[in-house]
């Protein structure tokens, strides 16, 4: 199965962070060919509040005819001291093209890529350092 994603005006991510997409969709077998949607879960299995770790991500794309286009990318982190909660960190969406840290809120156009950069680079230097543990659920 060919796996085809076509980047939208607005935010744009690098070749190496479509090629770990197409990889990890890739590896999710024969039902991903027939879905609509696809979900993408990236997971260190050691991460935990107190001993740290790699923040989970999650990559939803969609089908539009032939192609795939990216609708979120979201990174969850643990916050809280007594009774830690997985919370989103980052969130990425493609569709209105606007990027939100959970400090700051929505970020400037300016601001939103410079993270957005960062983020990338760094998850995509994670995923190749195989501490993820990938689930990937279709629709």
């Amino acid at each position: 199965m060919t796996l085809k994603i076509e980047q939208v005006s607005g935010l744009k991510v690098p070749d190496s962070f479509i090629s770990v997409i197409i990889n990890a969709a890739t590896d999710g077998g024969d039902s991903v060919g027939e879905a609509k949607a696809i979900t993408l879960n990236f997971r260190d299995p050691d991460y935990s509040p107190k001993s740290g770790g790699f923040h989970p991500v999650e990559v939803r794309l969609e089908k539009q005819i032939t192609n795939w286009q990216l609708l979120y990318i979201t990174d969850f982190s643990y916050h809280g001291h007594h009774s830690s909660e997985l919370i989103k960190e980052i969130d990425v969406c493609f569709s209105i093209k606007q990027i939100f840290h959970y400090l700051v809120g929505w970020l400037s156009a300016k601001e939103g890529e410079e993270l957005l950069d960062l983020f990338i680079s760094n998850f995509v230097e994670y995923y190749n350092t195989g501490c993820y543990k990938v689930t990937v659920t279709t629709e």
